[in-house]
């Protein structure tokens, strides 16, 4: 699996250089957002820009993700998919579940809103 990761203080943007988020590529991302995870990363922002084909593996995957970070009050934000992930997700009725962004910088405001709103449920 290609990809690239930026790691910032409040969340990590990953970025999959891969055309088919399928069966050859899916469980591999699902290790390593647990691995994020487990690293302590509580936010990740999945840059979908090169990912052209999407199957139901690559949505597992991604529903990993999303449920791992959600449970520890974090927020796993998709940005930039093709028409073809996005009919899917659509089809699968998970674009109630998921968080869908059109572009990166949006992903980023969302986290930077999720931990403020977090911070003052906290208090």
């Amino acid at each position: 699996m290609k990809y690239t990761i930026d790691k910032q203080e409040k969340y990590s943007l990953l970025r999959l250089h891969e055309e088919k988020l399928d069966s050859s590529v899916a469980p591999a991302l699902k290790s390593e957002l647990i691995t994020f995870h487990a690293e302590g990363v509580r936010n990740i922002i999945l840059d979908l820009t090169d990912v052209k084909y999407t199957d139901s593996s690559g949505l597992s995957a991604l529903l990993v993700g999303n449920r791992i970070l959600q449970e520890d009050g974090g927020i796993f934000v998709l940005t930039c998919l093709s028409d073809h992930t996005l009919k899917l997700i659509k089809i699968s009725q998970l674009d109630s579940v998921l968080t869908i962004l059109p572009s990166v910088e949006e992903g980023v405001d969302a986290v930077f809103m999720h931990e403020i709103e977090k911070d003052m449920k906290d208090d």
